[in-house]
């Protein structure tokens, strides 16, 4: 009788460790689960979106917005008209704290001088991809880890976290 009602309140604890689990834990990207991702066209101000299907190794909210952010600093696709970060633009982190992402960037971005007019188009991009994510309404930029009142230009000011109400 004993082992039994151990057994039975075993079986209870397992339920109920599971059933916390399920619910406590945020749910993986569905299967073809997607994102927009914005790029600037040639005019410096209108922005298109393209839709990109989530990496599969994206499961979490962090992993999703690096993968994002990813993407735009890649750009669209070949042939697509587009202001586009240089080449050699690379994506060192990203952490998504509450309502703000952190991006830190690296590579070409942290020495070329491309003028107010790309660098405009290319972070007006880039906050309008991550803030499109549930949950983020703010993108703090860094280059090699540490805040920069401006990109080596001069032109955008990168020490406040920058929101769609930036442009």
């Amino acid at each position: 009788m004993r082992l039994l009602r151990a057994l039975a309140i075993a079986a209870l604890l397992a339920v109920a460790v599971y059933a916390g689990y399920r619910l406590f834990s945020p749910p993986p990207p569905a299967t073809g689960a997607t994102v927009a991702v914005y790029y600037c066209k040639l005019d410096g101000t209108t922005l298109e979106k393209w839709v990109v299907s989530v990496n599969p190794n994206a499961t979490d909210a962090k992993s999703v917005a690096f993968y994002a952010t990813a993407q735009a600093i890649a750009g669209p696709p070949a042939g697509t008209d587009a202001i586009r970060f240089p080449a050699g633009t690379v994506v060192r982190s990203v952490h998504v704290d509450g309502q703000s992402a952190t991006v830190d960037l690296g590579g070409a971005v942290s020495s070329n001088q491309s003028g107010s007019f790309a660098e405009s188009g290319e972070f007006k991009a880039l906050v309008w991809t991550l803030t499109s994510l549930p949950g983020i309404n703010a993108v703090q930029i860094t280059i090699g880890g540490t805040r920069v009142p401006t990109l080596p230009g001069g032109h955008l000011e990168l020490d406040e976290p920058l929101t769609r109400q930036s442009w």
